[in-house]
């Protein structure tokens, strides 16, 4: 069994600081603003050489005006009930509130051990004031400051005791990851949902409702990997706060660190600058990639629709012409697990090393049958071909003239590859090299 720690307690308390300090990274966005968490949202820590998972999550209130409130309240459940130990937090400024004794009854069921952290002691003045806290009558009140981690390591010691077993360093250390990627409101958390079955991340019809990149395990085909969930990318000058800037680079993270993207587009709206400004991010990074047309349900179709639909996705994307589409939809479940299915299949092809044998004799006798065009008088002869060590797909061919084969001829090449090998969904890149 997972060591697995929930930071819970009320909104704007310091939960989401005191898990960037564990983590040891800005994972989860931090704001003066209450409810900037809103998912549950995991990382690893170590402390004296025990491994654990950390959970972050939203702040937990009753009666507010914040629409999101109910969802928020499940997710927090959802922590307390996957959780080994729990970390309450409270605010030493703020003192004891209505909502922190409402939130300690239900943690009372939970019969989890409770750690209660009095955050914001950042001076002795301050420290003395957590005293008040063991009113809460759930046992020892740590005074901490999650901002410059004063009486954290007091916190972590007695934490890491209740521990039943050790933890590897990181579970997910070498785990293909796949995340989700597109515009706001396209149906990126619903996917995600709906692969899981369960409620992992908040769904609304509002824009802007997931803000973190939150990782998901998930196994299926034999398959081990990681479902990344992100915020919905937007154009730089649409983006008109903090919260939803830091938002669009967590998204622009997930994407960097990601092994396969798939790109969900509504099939209602098609496909917009900004989804191929995406696609082309994810090309230049060597991404391996899927289109998912989402709410296909709700268009109206006749029997050349879809293959009217891909030629224009194909021609906004043009040069890009090897990532597969799928047409699908979440609400009905119509086609996402053939999405996953795609995404595991263009990772293995990503991942995939060809023999140089096989790749000589397929590819040189293609160049035999239609040699580079000569260039100044000059005949082009290309000798050898083998397969780099890279992040994506890439070859090295060995030739007498490497500055003059033209970038069409290298099209040609590329295209004989795909077509012998089989790299849908990534990219492939040449290296013209001297002899």
């Amino acid at each position: 069994m997972a060591n697995i720690v929930a930071i819970v307690g009320r909104p704007n308390v310091g939960k989401s600081t005191f898990f960037n300090r564990l983590v040891e990274k800005r994972q989860a966005i931090m704001d003066n603003v209450s409810g900037v968490t809103r998912d549950r949202h995991y990382g690893y820590a170590e402390w004296c050489g025990k491994f654990f998972t950390v959970i972050d999550t939203g702040g937990y209130v009753t009666g507010s005006e914040d629409k999101f409130e109910t969802e928020i309240r499940k997710q927090v459940k959802l922590a307390i009930d996957e959780a080994t130990a729990i970390i309450f937090m409270v605010d030493c400024r703020d003192g004891l509130t209505g909502f922190d004794k409402e939130f300690a009854n239900l943690l009372r069921t939970s019969k989890k051990p409770i750690f209660v952290a009095a955050n914001k002691a950042d001076t002795p003045d301050k420290a003395i004031l957590a005293a008040e806290f063991y009113g809460l009558s759930l046992g020892e009140v740590y005074p901490i400051s999650s901002e410059n981690g004063g009486g954290t390591g007091e916190l972590l010691d007695e934490l890491v005791k209740v521990f039943p077993s050790e933890d590897p360093e990181d579970p997910n250390a070498g785990i293909p990851k796949i995340s989700i990627l597109g515009r706001p409101n396209v149906g990126k958390s619903s996917l995600l949902n709906a692969l899981l079955g369960t409620e992992r991340t908040i769904v609304t019809d509002e824009a802007g409702t997931t803000r973190d990149a939150i990782h998901s395990r998930y196994k299926m085909y034999g398959q081990d990997f990681i479902l990344i969930d992100t915020a919905g990318i937007r154009k730089k000058g649409k983006v008109k706060d903090d919260i939803e800037f830091y938002s669009v680079l967590r998204s622009l993270h997930a994407l960097e660190e990601s092994d396969v993207c798939i790109i969900v587009i509504d099939a209602e709206r098609g496909l917009e600058s900004q989804d191929v400004n995406i696609i082309s991010l994810a090309q230049r990074q060597g991404k391996g990639m899927v289109i998912m047309v989402n709410k296909w349900d709700l268009v109206e179709k006749d029997s050349k629709t879809s293959e009217k639909f891909k030629k224009d996705i194909l021609e906004k994307i043009a040069p890009i012409d090897y990532i597969p589409i799928i047409f699908a939809s979440v609400l009905t479940k119509q086609r996402i697990f053939q999405v996953v299915e795609k995404a595991v299949q263009v990772f293995a092809n990503k991942t995939k090393k060809i023999p140089t044998s096989k790749l000589n004799d397929k590819i040189l006798l293609e160049m035999e049958r239609t040699p580079p065009p000569s260039m100044k008088g000059k005949h082009i002869q290309i000798k050898y071909i083998t397969q780099v060590a890279a992040r994506f797909p890439s070859f090295a061919f060995f030739c007498n003239l490497p500055q003059y084969i033209q970038p069409s001829y290298q099209r040609f090449i590329e295209n004989k590859i795909r077509e012998h090998f089989d790299f849908e969904g990534v990219p492939v890149r040449l290296i013209f090299r001297k002899k």
